[in-house]
């Protein structure tokens, strides 16, 4: 699939095309890339695969820039990635794809903008762009996820399936950061244009997706410490909570240590034992006693 920069057209001839020396996007597969790098004049040496992609960057060969894009699925972020991979010269795009997420973007390109690339750098800027129009959308989603976990744990207290909500939010933040991070990275590296395959004029394209780029990343960032503070309430709880279960134990521990005492004694074989026949009134009001005053003690200190 080729489509004709500057013109409503997606489908063309290969020949057609380098014939002319058209400027073109070239939609391919794998297994296509070989051919169509030696028809388009573009040196490729490595034996690099799709599968091999991870991250999202540009490098500047001699004759091209070679970028990978690794892009994380919306309503699966943790999950496969899709992987594709562009080379761009003085005149072609070329973007290699597996699956047919290319082909969505650049129809839905077509049916959002009325102008959707007349020259290589608009076009980039365009096709990278689109795929991120829902990442502030899924940001908010995120962020309300947040505070619904925030106010339940306000109004409810602590429930036992927190932390299993929590965590995978947290998760899925930090992969959108590092894939934000990498896009930043990939912009900076268009911008830069070593080989001089864009206009001034044009570059500026790269430097507005860098700037988008870097305002999600920070969006992002903010709603990891969101979740970092939301994840410190939550343990302020729990700690308050073994806190309290600590105070009873010890408030039961100060109230039968000297009963556990007085009882020691008494529970000594020795002469003369006094009480021995009468069954230890004194001693049963002692214990009363301690255990009334350690009462009153903790009531006055506030305790319980």
């Amino acid at each position: 699939m080729v489509y004709i920069l500057g013109e409503q057209l997606i489908e063309s001839t290969a020949e057609y095309v380098t014939e002319k020396k058209i400027p073109a996007v070239f939609f391919i597969n794998e297994d296509e890339l070989a051919d169509t790098l030696e028809r388009l004049n573009i040196p490729w040496e490595r034996d690099y695969s799709i599968n091999d992609v991870y991250f999202c960057k540009a490098e500047t060969q001699q004759d091209c820039v070679f970028g990978t894009l690794c892009i994380p699925k919306l309503l699966d972020i943790l999950g496969n990635r899709i992987r594709l991979m562009f080379f761009v010269n003085d005149k072609f795009i070329v973007i290699v794809d597996n699956s047919e997420f290319s082909m969505r973007i650049l129809r839905r390109m077509r049916s959002r903008k009325i102008h959707q690339g007349e020259t290589k750098a608009k076009f980039l800027y365009n096709f990278i762009t689109e795929f991120m129009n829902r990442d502030t959308e899924v940001l908010e989603k995120f962020e309300r996820e947040l505070f619904n976990l925030e106010d339940s744990l306000m109004h409810y207290g602590l429930r036992n399936d927190f932390q299993n909500s929590l965590m995978p939010v947290r998760k899925r933040l930090l992969t959108l950061r590092g894939y934000y991070d990498q896009l930043s990275e990939l912009g900076k590296s268009l911008e830069e244009d070593e080989n001089h395959f864009f206009t001034k004029k044009q570059v500026k394209y790269f430097g507005t997706l860098t700037d988008r780029a870097e305002r999600l990343m920070g969006k992002t960032i903010h709603l990891i410490d969101y979740a970092q503070q939301v994840k410190d309430v939550y343990q302020s709880r729990v700690d308050a909570r073994q806190n309290e279960n600590m105070q009873f134990l010890t408030m039961i521990s100060t109230i039968f240590f000297p009963l556990t005492l007085i009882t020691g004694w008494y529970g000594m074989n020795f002469r003369n034992m006094p009480e021995l026949e009468s069954g230890y009134p004194y001693i049963k009001i002692l214990s009363v006693a301690v255990a009334v005053i350690c009462i009153i003690i903790f009531k006055r200190k506030k305790i319980l």
